[in-house]
Formats: C-alpha cells, sequence, structure tokens
C-alpha cells in the first residue's frame, strides 16, 4: 500500500505543475490526459480498500474462528470468578492471533483470489468480492450444521439450495454465528464444572465448620488458580480450541 501511494503521488505532482504552468501547448495538454485515467483508477481502489477496512471487524467477528475462541476465553475467566482477569485487551489479542494462525491458509486464498488482483487492475470490484467470497464460504460451510442453514432458509421463507456453494453468504454467516456460539458454550460448559466443583466442596466446608461469614470466593479463588497452574490450564484450553476446528 505505501509503494502504490507513492507512484500516486508521483503521478499526480506532474499534473499539479502542468496546472500550474499558465502556459502549455495543447499537445502537451492532450497528452497529460493519458496517465490521469491510471491515477484515477489507482485512487478508487484505494479508496474502495479503505472503505472495506472500516467493515473488516465485522467480518472478523462474524465469519472466522475469532467469535468461538473469545467467547471461551472469557467462560474461562468467569470460572474463575474474576471478571477483569485477565483484562479485555488481553483476551482480545490472544484471540485475535489464534484467529489469525487457524485462519492462515483461508485469508491467503481470500489475498490471492481477491485483493491482489483487484489491486493490480486484473480484476473488477465483482469480480473480486467473488473470487475472496469462496475460501470464506468453503471455511464457514465447513463449520456450520445444515439444521441451522435450514433454519436461516426456513425464516426467510425461501426455498434451499440443491448445494453447498449455491448457498448465499448473507444467509450462511447467522448460520455460522449460531453454530460457534453452540460450540463455544458447549465447552465452557465443561470448562466451568470443575471450577463449580471446587466452589461447592469450599462451602459445604466452611458451612460445616460454621464458618457462615467467611465468602467462600475468599478460599476458593486460589485454589482454582493453583489448579489450573499445575495442570497448565491455558495450554489445554488453547489446544483444545485449536482441535475444535480441526
Amino acid at each position: 500500500m505505501t509503494l502504490r501511494a507513492h507512484h500516486v503521488l508521483a503521478a499526480l505532482v506532474p499534473g499539479i505543475l502542468f496546472a500550474a504552468t499558465p502556459a502549455v501547448a495543447a499537445s502537451g495538454a492532450v497528452q497529460a490526459i493519458a496517465p490521469a485515467t491510471g491515477v484515477e483508477t489507482e485512487v478508487t481502489r484505494t479508496a474502495l480498500v479503505l472503505t472495506l477496512l472500516a467493515i473488516v471487524p465485522a467480518f472478523i467477528v462474524s465469519s472466522t474462528s475469532f467469535l468461538r475462541i473469545v467467547i471461551v476465553l472469557a467462560m474461562v475467566r468467569h470460572a474463575f470468578g474474576m471478571p477483569q482477569t485477565p483484562p479485555n485487551i488481553v483476551l482480545t489479542s490472544l484471540a485475535l492471533f489464534m484467529t489469525a494462525f487457524l485462519m492462515g491458509p483461508t485469508l491467503d486464498q481470500v489475498n490471492k483470489r481477491g485483493l491482489t488482483p483487484f489491486m493490480d487492475g486484473e480484476a473488477t470490484m465483482e469480480q473480486a468480492m467473488d473470487g475472496a467470497s469462496g475460501p470464506m464460504k468453503t471455511f464457514m460451510l465447513k463449520h456450520t450444521r445444515e439444521r441451522d442453514i435450514e433454519m436461516v432458509y426456513s425464516i426467510a421463507r425461501e426455498p434451499l439450495p440443491t448445494t453447498a456453494e449455491d448457498v448465499e453468504l448473507l444467509k450462511l454467516i447467522p448460520a455460522f454465528i449460531m453454530n460457534e456460539l453452540r460450540v463455544a458454550f458447549t465447552i465452557g460448559f465443561v470448562i466451568l464444572l470443575p471450577f463449580l466443583l471446587i466452589d461447592l466442596v469450599v462451602s459445604s466446608i466452611l458451612l460445616s465448620l460454621g464458618m457462615m461469614m467467611v465468602p467462600p470466593q475468599t478460599i476458593s479463588l486460589p485454589i482454582k488458580v493453583l489448579m489450573f497452574i499445575l495442570i497448565d490450564g491455558w495450554s489445554l484450553v488453547l489446544e483444545g480450541l485449536l482441535g475444535s476446528f480441526g
């Protein structure tokens, strides 16, 4: 993007100087029109890419593995009983880097089929969108249940497509989100059970000792943190998340 910006500026500067010169031959004016078309096309492409960058966060959340990862990491934090530890920025950063790792091959295909041809002027906007949507549809179809797709089409009151390639992207994304929420809450439920057991055991012990005024969280929190450290919990959670996309 930086090199292209330099090329655009290099092409614009002669045009500015040309306009600032009062005495210009007519032949020179005709020759200056030709590169202007290329410059405008390049500027238009750059403007379109910058516009698309504004909606990239929405696509990252709704059509990648980010949603499942960040929900599971947030549920791990709540299982400890520490709603603010680790901070949101830490969990979001970890989820983003894991998403980049998991989505690397898919994003590489999106770049090759959509972004690169469009920036090189070899494809129109529509062709670039079609080429970029293919790898994303393949990824989402792989991790979406047919039941969810059927439900979305039922709500839209439209017939089901005959093949997977005919599934519309605007209907596939909601089905994918629902499947990601289901899987994320399933993983989170399995993670919450051991922590719930520790809370119940600590509460029972305190009640049997007559220490009803002592908050169970005061005793259970260090135990849960110690247990999580001993079993290398973060590695197990991340490994399980990576395996769930296999």
